[in-house]
């Protein structure tokens, strides 16, 4: 996986003691996760953090060693975002269904997460803790190794490509009206050539824009799929 090799990962080293006052690895993270938000990871750098926390670059570095122990911690911290089921009374379908909306939630107010997972270790306590609970609910509903982790692998993928995708969408088309008229003019063009693409004429809606609607759909779809695989058992 991009983003393993070189330097040993922030989460497996000493963190070590005797920090200065000044700064807080809290204060850090902080400033690091609104310098993401606004900037995303192309206009992150250790030079603008410290500008924005008022303190000179190299006082960072006496929290973290690098640029990617700084992305670690800000990747792990807004995984906090997203609360934690702890009922294990609760259907498996609603925890992951639960788990997963909020998921998508996080990555569309922090754009830039997309961007970083896939290439960063996702193994901060917060990740981990909220991997266990989706782990667990599949573990409950029946499934074991190797399907359940094809099941976390394909639920995974689906919703950070459709963030990802939707994403990069919302920073483009960003008014309404254009958006509405966009989609008729897609939906003209394939009329017009419906020779061509028949299956598209009369099957593809592309006006409309319930991309809620469209996720849980999907959503659905994926579960139903993983649900027909869990083996009743007797009776």
């Amino acid at each position: 996986m991009a983003g393993l090799r070189g330097p040993q990962s922030f989460w497996f080293r000493d963190q070590g003691k005797g920090r200065r006052p000044r700064l807080s690895r809290e204060r850090i993270v902080a400033g690091a996760v609104e310098l993401l938000d606004g900037e995303g990871v192309d206009g992150f750098s250790m030079r603008r953090l410290a500008a924005r926390l008022r303190v000179g670059t190299m006082s960072l570095y006496s929290y973290v060693e690098t640029r990617e122990d700084v992305l670690d911690l800000a990747l792990d911290a807004v995984m906090a975002e997203i609360a934690v089921d702890e009922d294990d009374s609760t259907p498996w379908r609603d925890a992951l269904t639960g788990h997963l909306v909020q998921s998508r939630r996080v990555m569309r107010r922090h754009v830039w997460i997309t961007a970083l997972i896939g290439t960063r270790p996702m193994i901060g306590p917060t990740s981990l803790a909220r991997s266990e609970r989706f782990y667990a609910a599949l573990a409950r509903a029946g499934l074991s190794r190797p399907e359940l982790n094809a099941a976390v692998s394909t639920l995974f993928a689906y919703v950070h490509g459709f963030v990802a995708a939707e994403n990069v969408w919302r920073s483009r088309v960003t008014d309404a009206d254009e958006e509405a008229e966009l989609r008729r003019e897609v939906k003209r063009h394939v009329a017009a050539h419906a020779d061509r693409y028949p299956a598209l004429a009369r099957q593809a809606e592309v006006e409309d824009a319930d991309s809620d609607g469209g996720f849980r759909r999907g959503l659905d779809i994926i579960l139903d799929g993983i649900e027909a695989r869990i083996d009743p058992g007797p009776g």
